[in-house]
């Protein structure tokens, strides 16, 4: 036993370097935002459940095949040819991995409303909650070809492929695409988020740490995949506001014929500031009505519902003016008999 300790302990000293020494890179189980912490705190404790199970086979499988090799020095005793069940065995069987399960299903359940992208902060770190009167910044978030576009509806303002917020400040998120599928992603911020076109998905996060932190789409979208990453800033309000400013101050107007060009495919972008924003163009590129003339989805599919409303009152005027008829014929009949 004593030997087989000592062949493991290298490797595992080896990985316990490697480990170590990625540390600083490891974002999902360092995080600088509370949403993020609490996901790697459930990855770690996920994995660590189930190598209550994965250890003890590995290490027993080793165990065995010492033991019982053949050259080894068996005794007779030790060998049973009869052998075919045990109680104790069975339970521990199906006891441990029955409990494991239990266990791993119910921190998920749990988990995933607590953590669900939709609903709103109830705190910005662990013994904090939010503080009263403290309203979330409000950021549209558009996945274009192959570049990012964020709306600051609050400030007025709209960046591409870099984005900002106050630490300690709840962000909500509003996401949508241009054209394709894309998934929004900062790894420092929260788990990914999809972005689709016609629809709006939401994402809920706090950063809690000042710095320059890395965002990407984790969804292969292209050609220009690779290059479709952007800066995230964690702020102080004061910096934040200046990063406004600045943005007012050196950009130009974000119109619907600005977006239009913008929109076409291109390679990795430059960062792009825009001190003013046309009134509803990013609910215009939800309801992928930006060109001129073309009717918005949310107008059409309310002309729809309204469509199918009246055909369902026709048709259960219809209904009852023949079941009126069908009554009034029967009534003749049973006046003539």
């Amino acid at each position: 036993m004593r030997r087989l300790l000592n062949i493991a302990r290298g490797p595992l000293l080896l990985a316990l370097a490697a480990l170590l020494a990625g540390c600083s890179k490891m974002v999902v189980l360092f995080p600088a935002g509370d949403i993020a912490a609490q996901q790697g705190r459930l990855v770690v404790i996920a994995t660590v459940l189930m190598l209550l199970i994965v250890v003890p086979v590995i290490f027993l499988i080793l165990l065995f095949a010492w033991r019982y090799r053949q050259n080894g020095k068996l005794a007779e005793t030790d060998y049973d040819p009869e052998w075919h069940h045990s109680t104790k065995l069975e339970l521990v069987i199906w006891s441990a991995p029955l409990v494991i399960i239990i266990a791993l299903g119910a921190l998920t359940w749990i988990s995933t409303h607590q953590l669900d992208p939709y609903r709103p902060l109830d705190r910005i770190a662990a013994g904090k909650p939010v503080p009263e009167g403290v309203k979330p910044l409000e950021v549209q978030v558009v996945s274009l070809d192959w570049k990012w576009l964020f709306f600051y509806p609050e400030q007025g303002i709209a960046t591409v492929n870099e984005l900002a917020a106050p630490v300690d400040r709840p962000i909500r998120f509003k996401l949508t695409s241009s054209h394709t599928m894309n998934a929004f992603y900062v790894p420092d911020l929260a788990g990914m988020i999809y972005t689709m076109p016609g629809m709006q998905t939401e994402l809920n996060a706090v950063i809690n740490k000042p710095g320059v932190y890395h965002g990407m789409s984790s969804h292969y979208s292209g050609a220009g995949f690779s290059g479709m990453t952007f800066k995230f800033h964690g702020l102080s309000n004061e910096d934040f506001d200046k990063w406004v400013a600045k943005a007012k101050a050196e950009g130009q107007p974000l119109t619907r014929a600005a977006y239009s060009e913008l929109a076409k495919p291109s390679e990795r972008n430059p960062v792009a500031r825009f001190s003013t924003v046309e009134n509803g163009l990013y609910q215009r590129v939800l309801n992928l009505c930006v060109e001129e003339g073309k009717p918005c989805m949310h107008d059409v599919m309310a002309k729809d519902a309204q469509r199918n409303q009246a055909h369902a009152a026709a048709r259960k005027l219809d209904a009852a003016a023949e079941d009126a008829l069908c009554t009034a014929a029967t009534r003749t009949d049973l006046q003539e008999f």
